[in-house]
């Protein structure tokens, strides 16, 4: 398959979506992007690695941050998930990604598995 990227923030009910991204996929790596209360808080797989970002800085900040943090670890193409997060980490995710040369398609979970949107 490919790797998955996907925020662990701020959402009623967005932690759950996000874990059956988790386990409804046979993904190689998982980036969960987070801040210190989801690396204390969420329970990750083998496969997952908690990225703690400052959410508080600007989206040109963030975005740096993401870049920092992936660059030399994706390759190919990569599943992205939305369901938690706001607009300013969406926006940050997304042009880390393009600034990376990495392609994109953005990933749900639903009651039959991990479609592509």
């Amino acid at each position: 398959m490919v790797d998955l990227i996907a925020f662990l923030s701020t959402g009623k009910g967005t932690w759950g979506h996000v874990s059956g991204l988790i386990n409804k996929e046979k993904w190689d790596k998982i980036y969960l992007l987070t801040n210190e209360f989801g690396k204390e808080k969420f329970t990750a797989n083998e496969k997952t690695e908690l990225i703690v970002l400052n959410m508080n800085g600007s989206a040109e900040e963030l975005r740096d941050e993401i870049l920092k943090n992936l660059k030399d670890k994706l390759s190919g193409e990569v599943g992205v998930n939305f369901i938690s997060g706001g607009g300013k980490e969406h926006m940050a995710l997304v042009s880390a990604l393009i600034k990376l040369g990495v392609g994109f398609r953005f990933v749900v979970s639903g009651e039959e598995g991990v479609k592509e949107l």
